[in-house]
C-alpha cells in the first residue's frame, strides 16, 4: 500500500442547512497534511454532517472548505476521490454475513473498479490478484489487524468479530485506495476505555505514516487538532489549543445550532436529483462484484475533466434538500 501525502484541512464559516435547520455553522479549522483531526461534541450537533461535507458526501450551505487543493463546495468529486470513510454507522455499515475474508476482497473489486486507473485493468489477471493480495496484507498491517488472532482465522464471519476488530477492520478497507484523508465516526461506541486508547493509538500511527486523519469523538485526545461542534455555553468563543508535538497552533471554532431543542437525525438523505452524493457502498457492491473483470471506466489521475463538471454536477437540487445527521 502506498503511503500518500495527506491533504490539508482548512474551513472558513462552513454551514450546512438541512429541513429541520442548522446541522452545523460557523465552523474553522487550519490543519496541516498528516494531521489527527477531532470532532468533539455532544449529540445533536451535527458531527457526522460535517463529517460528511467535509469528505465531500453533503453539500454545504455556507462558507467553504478546502481538502487538499480541492475547494468545497465547487469540487466535491474531487475531494471525494482523495477522502475514504472509515467506519460511518448507517453509511457504510460492513455487511455481516461475510468473512473477513470476502469483505476483503469486495472492497478490493470496488477499489479497482471504481478507483484505480484505466490502464491497471489491461494487467494480467494473475498479476491483478497478486497486487490485490499486497495492498490487502499492507492495509491489514497498517489497520493493525492480525487475521490469525480471529476465532476462525480469515474464514471468521464480520458479526462476530468484537467492535474494535471491526474498526480495525474497516479501516483496512477504507486504506486500500491509499486516500490522502481518512475519515471515521462515532470512536466512541461500544469501546472500552482501554479499547478507546488502542483506538487512537491506530489513528495516531496512521497520520505518522502520511495520512490525515478527521475522527468524530465525544472526547478528544490531547495532541489531535480539535474541532468542536455545538453551543457555546459561555457566550465567548474558546481559545484554540495547540496539541502536544504540532507545530503552530490551529485556528479552532466552534460551530452552532440555529435552532436550540432540534435535535439532529442519523439519516442523510438525498435530494430530488440524487446529488447529496451520500456514499453507500452496499449498493454498488453486488454490481461492482459481477463487474470487477470487465474494463471499466475509472479515475486516471487527471482532475481536470471531473472538476470541470463539478461545477453543473454539484450545483443541482434544492437548497435544502441535506438532511441532518447528528448522533452521539
Amino acid at each position: 500500500m502506498d503511503s500518500p501525502h495527506g491533504a490539508a484541512v482548512k474551513a472558513e464559516d462552513f454551514g450546512l442547512k438541512g429541513p429541520r435547520g442548522w446541522a452545523f455553522r460557523g465552523i474553522g479549522l487550519d490543519a496541516a497534511p498528516g494531521s489527527l483531526i477531532a470532532v468533539e461534541g455532544p449529540s445533536g450537533t451535527g458531527r457526522t454532517c460535517l463529517l460528511l461535507a467535509l469528505t465531500g458526501r453533503m453539500k454545504p450551505t455556507e462558507g467553504h472548505a478546502e481538502i487538499g487543493r480541492h475547494r468545497l463546495p465547487k469540487k466535491m468529486a474531487a475531494v471525494r476521490r482523495i477522502a475514504a470513510l472509515g467506519p460511518v454507522p448507517g453509511i457504510n455499515d460492513l455487511d455481516q454475513s461475510l468473512t473477513v475474508a470476502e469483505q476483503l476482497r469486495e472492497g478490493a473489486l470496488l477499489q479497482r473498479h471504481y478507483g484505480a486507473p484505466i490502464r491497471s485493468l489491461l494487467r494480467p489477471r494473475a498479476e491483478r490478484r497478486a497486487t490485490a493480495a499486497a495492498r490487502i496484507e499492507a492495509a491489514l498491517d497498517a489497520a493493525g489487524l492480525d487475521l490469525a488472532t480471529l476465532p476462525k482465522g480469515e474464514r471468521t464471519t464480520v458479526r462476530d468479530l468484537e467492535r474494535l476488530e471491526a474498526v480495525r477492520l474497516s479501516v483496512a478497507i477504507a486504506l486500500l485506495g491509499s486516500p490522502r484523508l481518512l475519515a471515521l465516526d462515532d470512536l466512541d461506541i461500544k469501546l472500552s476505555d482501554t479499547e478507546r486508547t488502542e483506538v487512537w493509538a491506530l489513528l495516531r500511527s496512521i497520520a505518522a505514516r502520511g495520512v490525515t486523519v478527521l475522527a468524530v469523538c465525544s472526547e478528544a485526545p490531547a495532541d489531535a487538532v480539535v474541532l468542536r461542534t455545538g453551543p457555546k455555553e459561555d457566550g465567548g468563543a474558546p481559545e484554540a489549543k495547540q496539541p502536544t508535538g504540532a507545530a503552530g497552533t490551529p485556528k479552532i471554532t466552534w460551530g452552532t445550532r440555529a435552532k436550540d431543542g432540534a435535535e439532529a437525525d442519523r439519516e442523510t438523505e438525498a435530494d430530488a436529483d440524487g446529488h447529496a452524493a451520500v456514499e453507500k457502498d452496499s449498493g454498488e457492491r453486488k454490481d461492482a462484484a459481477a463487474d470487477a473483470e470487465k474494463p471499466a471506466k475509472a479515475d486516471d489521475g487527471n482532475d481536470s475533466n471531473d472538476d470541470s463538471n463539478d461545477d453543473n454536477d454539484d450545483t443541482k437540487g434544492a437548497d435544502d434538500a441535506l438532511a441532518e445527521a447528528g448522533r452521539a
